[in-house]
């Protein structure tokens, strides 16, 4: 394990972060493990060794405990970079960047907490989904056409979880009255909370009035669709100058992994290596195209803006 930006030793005298855990609890958290000096300035290949270790020391310790909660706060540092990564992507978004990187940091929390290190998945992949998939809650919830309280903002999300929990249950969608019953509140307030959940979305006053599912031509509200490809299209555009640093023999290897789908075992008879060899080329190969993604300020061409 590299032990670069880390420190070789610790002891009571080490002063201790304003707020943070004292020497000793830290010590008694990491058993060994090399402690980061700036997790969040710590290298790709850094972070993502340094949190396999992390998770298995997590597994170990005590929920609840201080150690418990050093630990998990260290992983929450050493992986910050996948929520700025995430972030880039909405950068284009009237809310705040921090705002949004604030979001994206409680699903990197919520991807620590679910995350199984027996699985044979890399963090970041697994939890790059649950960062993106809270950003998106997030715009969901709070991108109001017409400005709204918020009271009347968190109404609408209230009886939209207690409608579809109650639909479950009840096996049909739920009156004014169930509704103000599961929620504690009046069935007034209710009202208001559905009426003002029309002003998340603006509609054209073109647009007949009525039932929109039953109403011919209203199908021309729905001016926009989520398109997956898009995605894939950036990763592709910002993958491409990577792509082209790596060797003949490197985009061989991806060329088979994810164009033919090949297993490393079939891999390494196609290119006259080891599994195993494969394996470790493979770490590697990733971890530069990772990093290279990760890099703030990286532009389509490769270079540095």
């Amino acid at each position: 394990m590299s032990t670069v930006g880390t420190r070789s030793t610790i002891t009571d005298r080490d002063p201790a972060p304003v707020g943070g855990p004292g020497a000793a609890t830290r010590r008694a958290a990491l058993d060994g493990i090399p402690e980061p000096v700036r997790p969040t300035a710590a290298s790709t290949g850094d972070a993502r060794t340094l949190s396999v270790a992390l998770f298995a020391r997590l597994r170990v310790l005590e929920e609840g405990t201080p150690e418990y909660a050093y630990v998990r706060n260290t992983l929450v540092e050493l992986n910050l970079s996948l929520v700025k990564f995430a972030a880039r992507r909405f950068r284009n978004r009237a809310e705040p960047t921090e705002d949004i990187v604030q979001v994206g940091t409680i699903g990197l929390i919520k991807a620590i907490d679910r995350f199984d290190l027996d699985r044979a998945v890399d963090f970041s992949a697994f939890a790059l989904p649950t960062i993106v998939g809270e950003m998106k809650r997030f715009f969901r919830d709070t991108s109001w056409a017409v400005r709204v309280p918020r009271r009347l903002q968190e109404m609408r999300i209230d009886l939209a979880k207690a409608a579809d929990a109650l639909e479950q249950d009840l096996g049909r969608r739920p009156s004014q009255a169930e509704l103000a019953e599961r929620l504690h509140v009046t069935a007034e307030e209710v009202t208001e909370g559905q009426l003002a959940a029309h002003g998340y979305a603006a509609r054209s006053l073109d647009v007949p009035t009525g039932d929109e599912d039953s109403v011919s031509g209203t199908s021309g509200r729905h001016l926009a669709t989520s398109e997956p490809s898009y995605e894939l299209v950036e990763s592709l555009t910002s993958l491409r100058p990577l792509l082209a640093r790596l060797d003949d023999r490197d985009r061989r290897i991806l060329e088979l992994r994810f164009g033919e789908e090949l297993t490393q075992s079939e891999i390494g008879d196609r290119v006259g290596l080891s599994q195993m060899h494969v394996s470790r080329l493979l770490t590697r190969i990733l971890g530069e195209l990772r990093q290279g993604l990760l890099q703030d300020g990286a532009t389509a061409d490769g270079t540095d803006g």
